[in-house]
């Protein structure tokens, strides 16, 4: 008696591989078909795709810059220079909105009742509230209404306020980039802080039982115990957390920060390059995040229980 072999169709692996390649088919079809609406589109309006307008004079002052830029430069030094600035802000602001969700979500734990109340406080005012309000309120409410700068005041000797920003010795922040990060700090914190403080809370209760019975004081417990094991469930949507601050990040048009957006839309309304345009800033949100998600899993990676 002979073995007889089933039919291809009946093993679930063709199936499987077939599927993926009638997925894989179907969204390059999709993508030519788009691609040919958009060259039969811009020839009817007579517009000529392309990136040569990068070469071409920007003729338009840049506020913020880090970089030497002057009007007479070209377009893609001055995405750049938008670049940079959004840069600025996300680094910055991931790494004190941090900072402050670590510290608001380990506060709502405490058996202080001011200390839980004012993080639960904070936590339901900031994240219940639009981004782009409280943007308007830190610049229009807070930095414009702060004295002019011969009339600027003192924190603790070191911190100017006036409204021309946040002066440090050797750093001056202007109103914009302070609005923009303290925006984003405050609000993407206040997801963080309950971000982990789940994590905290998911962890067994016998953790902390047998620290205290070690005799740990409950700062030493937390850092030591806790909050390293708690890292596993934390660090996944703390992920999404650090997307979400650099693709908010371009609110800053909105109190006029001339972040990679403001730049590029101010080369849009210049140059009619809407396509073109559109595509160089999701192609930069597109690898800031695949950047920011990398680094996140090998994070990841490294904070998980490795079996033997």
């Amino acid at each position: 008696m002979t073995n007889t072999k089933p039919p291809i169709w009946r093993d679930y692996r063709f199936w499987r591989i077939a599927v993926q390649c009638i997925a894989v088919i179907l969204v390059i079809a999709i993508v030519a078909i788009l691609w040919m609406n958009l060259n039969r589109n811009l020839q009817q309006l007579g517009i000529k795709f392309g990136f040569d307008f990068l070469q071409q004079e920007a003729s338009f002052d840049i506020g913020e810059t880090l970089v030497n830029y002057k009007p007479t430069d070209t377009y893609i030094l001055a995405l750049w220079v938008g670049l940079i600035n959004s840069l600025r802000v996300a680094i910055a602001g991931i790494l004190l909105t941090t900072i402050v969700g670590i510290t608001a979500g380990i506060a709502s734990l405490f058996d202080n009742w001011l200390v839980r109340n004012i993080s639960l406080v904070y936590v339901e005012v900031f994240r219940n509230t639009p981004l782009l309000l409280q943007l308007l309120f830190w610049y229009f409410g807070v930095f414009l209404v702060f004295p002019k700068v011969e009339n600027k005041f003192y924190v603790w000797g070191l911190i100017h306020l006036s409204q021309n920003g946040i002066e440090l010795p050797g750093f001056t922040f202007s109103p914009e980039f302070s609005t923009l990060l303290l925006g984003l700090t405050f609000y993407t914190g206040a997801f963080i802080a309950e971000i982990v403080r789940g994590g905290i809370k998911s962890l067994p209760k016998g953790q902390w039982e047998a620290g205290l019975s070690l005799g740990l004081k409950p700062t030493l417990l937390i850092r030591l115990v806790i909050f390293p094991q708690a890292l596993r469930v934390i660090i996944p949507p703390l992920t999404s957390q650090y997307l979400n601050l650099t693709k908010n990040s371009s609110l800053a048009i909105a109190i006029g920060y001339p972040d990679i957006y403001f730049v590029a839309s101010t080369t849009f309304n210049q140059t009619g390059k809407a396509v073109e345009v559109m595509i160089l800033i999701m192609l930069t949100y597109l690898t800031l995040s695949l950047i920011i998600s990398l680094m996140m899993n090998l994070l990841n990676r490294s904070v998980q229980i490795k079996e033997r």
